[in-house]
């Protein structure tokens, strides 16, 4: 199957000029595209929360992904790395027509799967070690990490909720039925009402 993705990120802008270059592209490459998919939504938002999303979870083996540059995909390097790499597991390809960029099965895809890997690697370990640095200078400084011991947290699952719980148990439903409603164990209605709802 061969797909166009278009991506762009507001109502402002058209999708017609990346449809038209990738139809342009694809005549010119002997291509038929089975399947559009189009969005209108910033490429800083990650994407398995976007159709791309949709799409990389149903793409096979073969499988084609034309876009018209490497942007529309996302708008951070490792978010493009992390799809491209996706892509290659699946052995799908990926090709871009500004800049000639083709994601396939050959030697220079398999060095860039392998540079993409380590990059990301590197960072989630950067991330990890700025954490932990963070955490010790803190601790270093006398802040107390983490919630103080016997405190409860003054944020719970029912937060927010007080005057709708209260409208319910005033209607008569049972405090089981609004644990329901909510997902939420019924000592947890129970204990959210004994604390903050007068009845």
């Amino acid at each position: 199957m061969n797909y166009g993705y278009i991506r762009v990120s507001s109502d402002k802008q058209t999708v017609e000029n990346q449809r038209f270059e990738i139809q342009k592209f694809c005549q010119r490459e002997g291509l038929t595209i089975d399947g559009w998919i189009e969005e209108t939504v910033s490429g800083t938002k990650s994407y398995d929360k976007r159709e791309l999303g949709a799409l990389l979870a149903n793409i096979s083996k073969g499988d084609l992904i034309v876009c018209s540059e490497l942007s529309r995909l996302g708008r951070n390097l490792f978010m493009i790395m992390e799809i491209l790499n996706q892509c290659m597991d699946k052995e799908c390809r990926v090709w871009t027509i500004k800049a000639s960029y083709r994601l396939g099965d050959d030697i220079q895809s398999k060095v860039l799967a392998f540079a993409f890997g380590l990059s990301a690697e590197i960072e989630r370990n950067l991330i990890s070690q700025r954490t932990k640095e963070a955490l010790a200078r803190k601790k270093a400084e006398g802040v107390i990490l983490g919630r103080p011991r016997g405190r409860k947290s003054t944020k719970v699952k029912l937060s927010g909720k007080e005057r709708i719980i209260k409208e319910l148990r005033g209607q008569g439903v049972s405090i089981s039925e609004i644990a329901r409603i909510y997902k939420v164990n019924r000592n947890t209605v129970s204990s959210f009402i004994r604390t903050r709802i007068i009845e």
